[in-house]
């Protein structure tokens, strides 16, 4: 299973949000590819990168911080944030990006997201957002009467390579990942899930592991990395089941 440190960008910095607030920031970095640097000298296989400002106006907003992160490492990226046509997905990919992640436009633009896989097969991740199991588009500002295995079982068949399953409560807060609800929705569907949300302690990291066996490729972690409270060459370690 493998470990994807995120790099969340705001402003062109890099933060941490708590539960997708916008107002509740902890900067970690001024310069993000220095943090893309650190993770990818530790060990890391593959970086998640947010445009949260791309999340909240619904267009590319970060731009050049992505392409510094681009330029200083040769991991594989996966970005999302913000993407909402064919145009902005295939300049990301031109800029050299490996995964887009497309969130809110697979609720409001399934068609899109139909292209973008037939287009670029193998490179379209699906984003679902829960909170309280709803899912929450638009940066998180808006839920829908629509359950995660709901959303994404309209897209079994669509060659998705991988949905990253987010709950919002989770996020930031360093209060554990949502076990239940991530095997519950990676158990209902055939497509690979990448956890994601309050992944904090060897511990969790483990547990998330084990989840392997219902179709869980892979998690996502963030806070925890930066305050110091989880070591991601120990985590890497026992994600691979060599610990």
């Amino acid at each position: 299973m493998i470990i994807i440190p995120a790099i969340d960008l705001k402003d062109g910095r890099c933060v941490r949000l708590k539960q997708g607030r916008m107002s509740d920031e902890t900067i970690f970095s001024n310069t993000p590819e220095d943090m893309a640097v650190r993770w990818f000298e530790q060990g890391a296989k593959r970086l998640h990168l947010v445009d949260l400002d791309g999340a909240f106006q619904g267009k590319p907003v970060n731009k050049t911080a992505i392409e510094k992160i681009i330029r200083a490492v040769p991991v594989p990226i996966q970005l999302g944030g913000g993407i909402r046509d064919m145009d902005t997905i295939k300049a990301y990919f031109d800029l050299g990006l490996h995964y887009l992640i497309l969130g809110t436009a697979a609720h409001k633009d399934p068609e899109l997201v139909e292209e973008a896989c037939y287009k670029f097969p193998g490179q379209i991740l699906l984003g679902i957002d829960a909170k309280d199991d709803r899912v929450a588009l638009e940066g998180w500002t808006e839920e829908i009467v629509l359950t995660p295995v709901e959303l994404a079982k309209r897209f079994e068949g669509v060659s998705i390579t991988a949905i990253i399953y987010t709950d919002i409560h989770r996020d930031g807060m360093k209060t554990g990942p949502n076990v239940d609800a991530t095997r519950a929705l990676a158990t209902a569907i055939q497509i690979p899930v990448i956890a994601s949300g309050g992944i904090s302690t060897i511990s969790d990291v483990f547990e998330v592991s084990t989840l392997s066996e219902n179709g869980v490729m892979g998690m996502i972690t963030g806070r925890a990395l930066y305050d110091g409270s989880l070591d991601l060459v120990e985590a890497i370690r026992v994600a691979e089941g060599k610990n």
